[in-house]
């Protein structure tokens, strides 16, 4: 759970939806032919069966005053990488702030391989 307190409040969201919604931002933008998952996701889905999973490829981590994004992608070969790279970093952080109201203080994408159209 991700908690963020101001003078009205607190808002707390679940790390599975935030995961998710990254996930679906993510692979809806231009360039992206998927997301690529570590070893543990691998494991995960390989035993669950589930290996085509939205949220796999995004890692989320939270400290008492940090909020930082990974993500790991596939892009389409031919593409320009910055220029995915950006559109991703600024896509991510309007979704965020706009649903959630938390802003990350940083988003690394890597992009892990290509394919070909």
């Amino acid at each position: 759970m991700l908690k963020i307190e101001n003078q009205l409040g607190s808002i707390t969201v679940s790390k599975e939806y935030l995961v998710k919604l990254i996930g679906a931002t993510v692979t809806d933008c231009f360039g992206v032919v998927g997301m690529s998952s570590d070893a543990k996701q691998d494991f995960i889905g390989f035993i669950s069966g589930d290996k085509d999973k939205i949220d796999k490829g995004v890692s989320i981590k939270k400290s008492k005053d940090f909020f930082s994004i990974s993500l790991h992608i596939i892009v389409r070969y031919g593409t320009n990488i910055n220029a995915i790279t950006d559109s991703i970093k600024h896509k991510v952080k309007y979704v965020i702030e706009n649903e959630t109201g938390f802003t990350p203080d940083r988003i690394d994408v890597y992009i892990d391989g290509m394919q070909n159209p």
